[in-house]
């Protein structure tokens, strides 16, 4: 995959209808949320001068006559299973199937050492963007650890932020004197999280085991544009897809917090991985084959329900 980004968000109009094809039916002008095609003489026609490149033009025709050249073909083309492009109706899934394979889907913490063929990974990023956007602006990115050695590097520079912030966090003045402040972050973390910190940078260094990364053989971070709608909306609903599908492909995933949270306060992570001070870091997955079976889903914890 190249690093050119998945989708753009230019709202150009790449769409062309054949008149040739068009029987007028008028479904395509229904489906457009942007008015970019009208009804002329019986037969759509392309007059607007804005387009969400959301492709429904194109899925409800029933002739073929739309075409959005926006849309990339290579994204409907997985590596590892043959999608059926075919629609599929409201109601026309087995939704007892679907509940089970969301709550199939838990974090794991323990893989093998098998690597992660690189077509996998590949085909988890186009299961992400299969997922709704803000306005269909898609303005999320993946960039993509394919093995150890990466994971690894990136382990290392979170620990290294991890490190710095536990010995500004021992520092009990410091702490009490930024929530004096109003900033009792410093406070929440060494209370909330120095403990479990400390004792996994140990372990790290002792070489007896990864709390961060799990062992995992590869990771992916999907980032969005900070100048979208509702950049990490978009970027977990993504994230969500690419969940349910791995599991599918027979993968464990986790996803890693820690490591969101130093990058959105060290830059210099982000940098590392290719990724530019525009893009906002939502997601770390850790991805690998699962060391783990379960004999039945596990349940949750009580919701609160309202009804406003």
């Amino acid at each position: 995959m190249s690093d050119k980004p998945i989708q753009s968000s230019s709202r150009s109009v790449t769409t062309t209808i054949d008149a040739d094809l068009c029987i007028g039916c008028g479904q395509c002008v229904a489906v457009c949320p942007k008015e970019t095609i009208t009804m002329e003489a019986d037969k759509a026609v392309v007059t607007g001068s804005e387009s969400m490149n959301c492709g429904h033009c194109a899925a409800v025709c029933p002739t073929e006559a739309v075409q959005v050249a926006a849309l990339d073909p290579e994204l409907v083309r997985f590596a590892n299973f043959s999608a059926d492009n075919r629609w599929l109706p409201h109601g026309r899934f087995d939704t007892a199937a679907l509940v089970n394979l969301m709550g199939s889907r838990r974090s794991c913490r323990n893989f093998t050492d098998q690597p992660v063929d690189g077509t996998f990974l590949e085909d988890l990023v186009k299961i992400g963007v299969t997922a709704p956007s803000g306005s269909n602006c898609q303005p999320w990115t993946f960039t993509i650890l394919p093995n150890r050695q990466a994971v690894v590097a990136l382990a290392r520079s979170v620990g290294n932020f991890f490190r710095k912030t536990n010995r500004l966090a021992e520092k009990t003045w410091l702490r009490r004197g930024l929530k004096w402040l109003g900033r009792p972050e410093l406070e929440s973390y060494y209370r909330d999280h120095y403990a479990t910190v400390e004792r996994g940078l140990e372990q790290w260094e002792q070489g007896e085991r990864d709390l961060l990364f799990h062992g995992a053989p590869a990771a992916i971070v999907v980032a969005a544009d900070k100048d979208a709608s509702c950049p990490a909306e978009d970027a977990l609903l993504a994230t969500g897809n690419m969940l349910l599908g791995a599991h599918s492909l027979g993968l464990g995933t986790c996803l890693i917090g820690f490591v969101i949270e130093a990058m959105r306060r060290d830059n210099s992570i982000t940098r590392s991985l290719g990724i530019p001070d525009s893009e906002i870091p939502c997601t770390v997955m850790a991805v690998g084959w699962p060391d783990e079976v379960y004999q039945q889903v596990a349940g949750r914890k009580s919701v609160m329900i309202r009804y406003a």
